[in-house]
């Protein structure tokens, strides 16, 4: 005679047939864990409307504005050729900076990170999420901008599309520290008053979307802030399909001047 099945009445666990029941407990790989908490961060900012006007609205606005027209002065050549790097390098720090140090603040002054740092996924595996989460939404960004500025008329350089994912990574590293920092330093109303006063700061004259060698005295200033250093190693790549090592090597120091003073300094509760 058979067993009972589980949907039998009266059915018990000790009727079911051998290896119907076996809970497995344990946690799921590291991998597998960090890719379901960047999926989980990746979600949120794109179904977030006030994340979503930062990372894809206004810089789309902002391309098509200064594409079309005249001021400020860009240069030589085809305005959509500059205005375009600087505009997807306002993307990044939009995301990786910005989005990331609000967020990050919030949820710590939730008692969120506290919590997650308690799972199985761990402090590591969180940061390493939330890292995964902002490139996945990067290369959102790169597709919609990009399908934008090409439908504006831009040709980005060739050569420029092994160039960029370098400048790109290099300015994400350094971003994603320093929105860390702040949001792990500061109370989370200061942290958003911070991440958006700096974001104004930068897109005036932090050189990400104006090129620093049209800025005068103050591009000099700018070349070496991270803003300037993406906006001018992504027009290097994309306009000129040329590798500019002096933005990359600002980037990589700011990644790791960054990266060590929130391994210092970050408090998670």
């Amino acid at each position: 005679m058979n067993p009972r099945t589980a949907t039998e009445p009266g059915a018990q666990i000790g009727d079911l047939p051998a290896g119907w029941f076996r809970p497995d407990p344990a946690a799921a790989p590291p991998l597998s864990r960090v890719l379901a908490q960047a999926r989980f961060d990746a979600t949120v900012m794109l179904r977030n409307g006030e994340q979503l006007l930062l990372t894809l609205v206004l810089p789309a606005l902002l391309l098509v504005a200064l594409a079309r027209t005249h001021v400020p002065d860009l240069g030589a050549g085809r305005r959509i050729d500059v205005v375009a790097p600087g505009v997807l390098a306002l993307a990044v720090m939009s995301t990786a900076f910005t989005g990331q140090a609000i967020g990050t603040g919030f949820d710590r002054r939730y008692g969120v990170l506290r919590l997650l740092g308690t799972t199985p996924l761990g402090r590591s595996g969180l940061l390493a999420g939330r890292v995964a989460a902002v490139l996945a939404v990067e290369v959102v960004q790169v597709v919609v901008l990009g399908g934008v500025a090409v439908a504006l008329g831009w040709r980005p350089a060739a050569d420029g599309a092994l160039i960029a994912p370098v400048a790109v990574l290099l300015g994400t590293a350094a971003f994603v520290a320093l929105g860390l920092l702040l949001a792990g330093t500061l109370r989370a109303e200061a942290v958003l008053a911070g991440a958006n006063l700096a974001w104004v700061l930068l897109l005036a004259g932090g050189g990400v979307v104006v090129p620093t060698a049209r800025m005068g005295a103050l591009g000099t200033f700018a070349g070496y802030l991270p803003s300037g250093a993406l906006g001018d190693a992504l027009r290097a790549a994309l306009q000129e399909g040329r590798l500019q090592t002096g933005p990359l090597l600002v980037l990589a120091a700011w990644a790791v001047a960054a990266s060590l003073a929130t391994a210092r300094w970050f408090r998670w509760d």
